[in-house]
């Protein structure tokens, strides 16, 4: 299967789209502030020109408009300095333009609403203006007389401001967005560090340099790793089962083999020979698969219901021994679930309560119960018990009486099966007077 992207790439492209989308953004936003603040600051400051211009603005008794000689903004008396100034009688063509007008052709506003200010944006002549315009009544002796006063500023200043703002505001916001992109990738280097160093540790293990993952790691990673060299124990663990159930198996077929030619020469007992070596055989054949199979304790197997097992095999083995008129009992929570393989669960409950099936007068009872982190399984039976030395039962092909059919590997098995999920098996007698079977196994 072909790789995706890394984590390394997908991150910093993230980051970086990320980091580019909000620089963006934050750009913009103080672009269009400042541009809105410049602008509003500058029609403030001709708002204030319009004042003085009111606050100098005369009317005679004849209604016509008288304005001094000079005003305090130097600008309005200096040709083509950029502000300009008008005061209009409204319906006369009579009227005051500043000194700064001469030879200007200005798109002052005609006339503006009394008492509303006008703040717009004139055009003329292929310049741009700022314009503020007032409308007021000049109480004379007559008659009332409207005045419009008007400012207009060339906006090349202000856009001249604004421009220098912006290449000085994209020009750091880029020199800051490099620089994070750039501690960015060394973070990202820094924080994916422990991954890569497990990777090579991970591919030492498969070149058989070291054994498991040994290295120290952060919080997040350590469990990762915990896990990994848990599947590599289990692994091993299963891997040396099957190395030596192959072992086993072939030493052990190796007496049998041997019986059975030497019967071949002698033809009066070959059938017996032939059928007691055919048995034994059999029952090694089965021990040693059992053992090999057994899937052993497995942190990562999905937790399966207890009681639905046992009952089976209650219910296969009342089918079996329907003559002898025998009661189970299983007590087994209906809720009660653990992390075990399927078929170690059969192996472990079929063998258990068909051994106690075998000897049993009339009453087995089995129960499986949760204690802590541990599963206590307990099987008894009201049979004659394992006798002087129960754990010698454990033991392959030792039987407690040889006229009850079976190999004796089923303890043998059940053994197995608990030692590879590191748990502990005991045989003692039971408190119905028969045998009695604990098992119990740690949480994988």
């Amino acid at each position: 299967m072909k790789p995706g992207r890394s984590i390394r790439f997908r991150l910093l492209l993230g980051a970086a789209l990320v980091l580019v989308a909000f620089l963006a953004g934050v750009g913009v936003a103080l672009q269009r502030a400042h541009a809105d603040s410049s602008r509003t600051d500058r029609l403030a400051r001709l708002q204030g020109t319009v004042y003085l211009l009111l606050a100098a603005a005369e009317v005679d008794g004849q209604g016509r408009l008288v304005m001094p000689p000079s005003l305090p903004e130097p600008r309005l008396a200096l040709p083509g300095s950029g502000l300009y100034a008008s005061v209009a009688v409204r319906g006369q063509a009579q009227g005051w333009h500043s000194e700064s007008t001469v030879g200007q052709q200005l798109p002052f506003p005609p006339t503006a609403e009394v008492g509303r200010w006008d703040y717009a944006d004139a055009s003329g002549n292929g310049r741009r203006y700022l314009s503020v315009a007032y409308s007021v009544l000049y109480e004379a002796r007559s008659q009332p007389v409207p005045l419009v006063l008007s400012v207009l500023e060339d906006a090349a200043a202000l856009e001249r401001e604004v421009a220098v703002f912006e290449r000085t505001l994209w020009a750091w916001l880029a020199g800051a967005g490099l620089f994070l992109l750039l501690s960015q990738t060394l973070l990202l280097e820094w924080a994916l560090d422990p991954l890569r160093r497990v990777t090579r540790e991970i591919r030492r293990i498969e070149d058989g340099e070291q054994e498991e993952i040994t290295g120290r790691y952060p919080a997040e990673i350590a469990a990762l790793t915990d896990n990994l060299n848990t599947l590599v124990r289990q692994e091993r663990e299963r891997q040396s089962r099957y190395r030596e159930a192959l072992s086993y198996l072939a030493h052990s077929l190796k007496t049998p083999l041997a019986v059975l030619r030497t019967a071949l020469g002698q033809p009066a007992t070959l059938g017996t020979a032939v059928e007691e070596q055919v048995q034994r055989m059999d029952a090694i054949v089965q021990h040693q698969l059992g053992r090999g199979a057994a899937s052993g304790a497995t942190r990562f197997a999905p937790a399966i219901a207890l009681a639905p097992i046992a009952q089976r095999v209650r219910e296969s083995l009342e089918k079996v021994h329907a003559a002898r008129n025998l009661r189970f009992a299983i007590d087994c929570p209906p809720n009660l679930r653990w992390r075990i393989d399927e078929g170690d669960a059969f192996e472990v409950f079929g063998n258990l309560l068909d051994n106690a099936a075998k000897w049993a007068r009339s009453r087995i009872t089995a129960r499986v119960r949760r204690d802590g982190s541990r599963l206590l399984v307990r099987v008894e039976d009201d049979g004659p018990g394992f006798g002087d030395d129960p754990q010698a039962m454990l033991q392959m092909h030792v039987r407690g009486d040889e006229t009850v059919p079976g190999h004796g590997v089923g303890l043998a098995i059940v053994r197995d099966i608990v030692a590879s999920h590191h748990g502990q098996i005991a045989l003692s007698r039971s408190a119905l007077g028969g045998a009695q079977v604990d098992i119990a196994l740690p949480q994988p």
